[in-house]
């Protein structure tokens, strides 16, 4: 089982508090602003995330059901743009799940990986005890 999240540096948490992690750019088009939204993710943020996941193994297949290092059901990952890349997230890129990690965000919010997320103070409410300071 990979450590707790809060047994790691909270560095994925000071870039979160810090309020770069997360960058929604919206697309601006001659008649305004788009429903739609692009979500960037700082690279630290996603190796956080996976560390707490998977263990920072972005190839994980453990026979639970969840892929890769962000462990991601093969339903989220087809409905998320995921085939285009892979057929199972840990078949894929780091890359390549990061950015279908994107979508999922966009589509989902950080909710999608309820647990960790929370942990690194990337939901809301407090992190977990001893998870280090949150934004202040």
């Amino acid at each position: 089982m990979p450590p707790s999240c809060d047994e790691r540096s909270g560095l994925g948490r000071f870039v979160v508090g810090a309020g770069t992690a997360v960058a929604v750019l919206l697309a601006v088009s001659s008649g305004g602003v788009r429903a739609r939204a692009a979500v960037r993710v700082a690279d630290l943020v996603w190796d956080e995330l996976a560390d707490c996941e998977s263990g920072g193994d972005w190839r994980a297949d453990t026979g639970n059901g969840f892929y890769g290092g962000l462990q991601i059901r093969p339903s989220t990952w087809a409905e998320a743009g995921g085939p285009r890349f892979a057929d199972r997230p840990d078949h894929a890129s780091r890359r390549e799940q990061t950015t279908v990690g994107e979508e999922i965000v966009r589509r989902q919010g950080w909710e999608a990986w309820p647990s960790c997320a929370r942990e690194l103070g990337l939901l809301g409410g407090a992190p977990a005890a001893g998870a280090g300071a949150g934004p202040g």
